[in-house]
């Protein structure tokens, strides 16, 4: 990682934070003798790993993987030496503590401290909301297996018309649907559609199956459009697709700003399968059975409809809903 004289590095006197599951550790940073710092000097891998206390088969790893190259292989043994400069940036790998991908560490290690510390605080405030909301998630189920009711959250209905809507629909993991809404959103910046007022025209998404690391959706992302231009529209986008949806009513559960994830390894799952529960337990209520209650996607699938208008603030509407079809 690039430092100036300035610069700080860091220390394994660390904070101890606790998200319920193992202790992690960030370490905090402390200002090095500048001598220190532009120092030069090789050690073998060995004496790297003792001194970063990463082990010799991670050193080995992340070398393949780029985050963190030796300063030179002795061509002949294969053998690895690293600076002693480097350690700063060893020590920046504690933050797979911090459950942040290698891919991530990686492109943080070459950033400006300031910039590495906002991401930093930025993953943690993301992970806290997550651990809410796992926490609900498990409080529920435990009052649920021993006969309790939870209050969750709370469920309203509404009346959706038969509307036209321009969709992007694509089979993807987690992160190809966070990739696909980005791409969905660029195109209708890029070539605005009319402007449509109320929940009925917002944006939303559906997913029509489980999307995560090991299914793959699909998932269609939508804009309303009017009726009378629909296929006058439709010559302008020829990445999307016209369909018709039918009229339905819809009981949803209006969601906060942190309910969205905020990047492709946003954590909302927890919180998406406890409003499934409340949207259950409302229909049980109601006689509803699961076969006319849509949460296994079938004709209209389960969706996530966008309606923030920044700023987002915390007094402001919520910024999405997730909805459920039923007859």
């Amino acid at each position: 990682m690039t430092r100036d004289a300035s610069s700080f590095w860091l220390d394994r006197d660390c904070l101890t934070l606790s998200l319920g599951e193992a202790a992690y550790w960030l370490c905090r940073a402390i200002q090095r003798d500048d001598e220190e710092v532009g120092s030069m000097e090789e050690v073998s891998i060995g004496e790297f790993a003792r001194r970063s206390r990463l082990s010799v088969q991670a050193l080995r790893l992340y070398d393949e993987l780029g985050v963190l190259v030796p300063a030179r292989v002795e061509k002949t043994t294969g053998y690895r030496y690293f600076y002693v400069a480097q350690l700063e940036d060893a020590r920046f790998i504690a933050m797979r503590q911090l459950e942040f991908p290698l891919a991530i560490i990686k492109e943080l290690v070459t950033c400006d401290p300031v910039d590495v510390a906002n991401r930093i605080a930025a993953h943690w405030q993301e992970a806290e909301v997550a651990h809410d909301a796992r926490s609900d998630l498990a409080d529920y189920l435990v009052n649920k297996l021993r006969g309790k009711r939870s209050f969750m959250y709370e469920v309203a209905t509404r009346e959706i018309p038969e509307r036209s809507v321009l969709c992007l629909k694509r089979n993807v993991d987690q992160k190809g649907a966070w990739a696909l809404g980005k791409e969905f959103i660029a195109i209708l910046r890029e070539r605005p559609l009319p402007k449509m007022e109320g929940r009925e025209g917002a944006m939303f998404s559906i997913y029509w199956g489980e999307v995560s690391a090991d299914s793959d959706g699909p998932v269609e992302w939508c804009k309303s459009v009017p009726e009378s231009e629909a296929r006058a529209l439709v010559s302008h986008y020829p990445e999307l697709s016209l369909r018709s949806e039918s009229a339905h009513r819809e009981a949803y559960v209006a969601l906060a700003n942190d309910a969205l994830p905020t990047g492709p390894e946003g954590r909302s799952g927890s919180q998406w399968q406890l409003v499934s529960e409340a949207l259950r337990d409302w229909a049980d209520d109601r006689g509803i059975r699961d076969e006319t209650l849509n949460l296994t996607p079938e004709a209209l699938g389960i969706r996530i409809t966008y309606l923030a208008s920044e700023p987002v603030t915390k007094t402001s509407a919520s910024c999405c809903d997730f909805a459920v079809p039923f007859a």
